[in-house]
């Protein structure tokens, strides 16, 4: 990702002109630290083996990027105890919940969910290589990045309003790669035809 032109600074406020940000540095500034933090989470995770990052984050490896605060990964189900406990360690605070395990960083607004699913297990061998705000991470291949989407759409425990951003990421990608659409609920593929 290159740098983020940001507005100059309006010559009465006595600070220097701004050339840009790169991505790293404006995330971290939305999120309040929150970009260093998404490295120091996947410095971590590349030392407790295999992982892979899923959800939004990920499909912003594939298609136009989109804000978001959540950083969703998998990792092997035996190697998600000795991680949560080196986070905690590390200063994040750990919250265990019926379907993942979610770590944040006091003062920060990143979100970091690890699934408990096990269906997301296959999904590690399949992983490839992307740069994510500036840090080479592993991510989940297109075609699992679109199946996570499909089952975070088709859940109905899920509140509306992330089901629509999981509707919209489907969207995303079924627009920029129409061979993934076959597995799509009607209702997506007539809103992509129509489109």
């Amino acid at each position: 990702m290159g740098g983020i032109l940001l507005p100059p600074f309006a010559q009465s406020d006595g600070l220097p002109k701004s050339e840009g940000v790169t991505a790293l540095e404006a995330y971290d500034l939305t999120t309040r630290g929150g970009g260093g933090d998404f490295a120091r989470l996947i410095a971590a995770c590349e030392q407790f083996g295999p992982y892979c990052l899923i959800g939004g984050l990920a499909v912003n490896c594939y298609v136009e990027p989109v804000y978001t605060l959540d950083a969703d990964l998998v990792v092997y189900t035996a190697n998600l105890t000795p991680l949560s406990d080196h986070l905690r360690e590390s200063g994040f605070e750990i919250e265990h919940h019926p379907h993942s395990v979610n770590a944040t960083s006091p003062g920060s607004d990143l979100r970091i969910q690890f699934t408990t699913d096990t269906r997301y297990q296959d999904f590690l061998p399949r992983s490839t290589t992307a740069t994510v705000l500036g840090v080479e991470v592993r991510i989940a291949c297109l075609e699992d990045v679109t199946q996570d989407k499909l089952w975070a759409y088709s859940d109905p425990h899920r509140r509306l309003s992330k089901r629509k951003k999981d509707e919209l990421d489907l969207i995303r990608l079924g627009e920029r790669y129409p061979q993934l659409v076959r597995p799509y609920p009607e209702v997506l593929r007539r809103q992509l035809e129509a489109g």
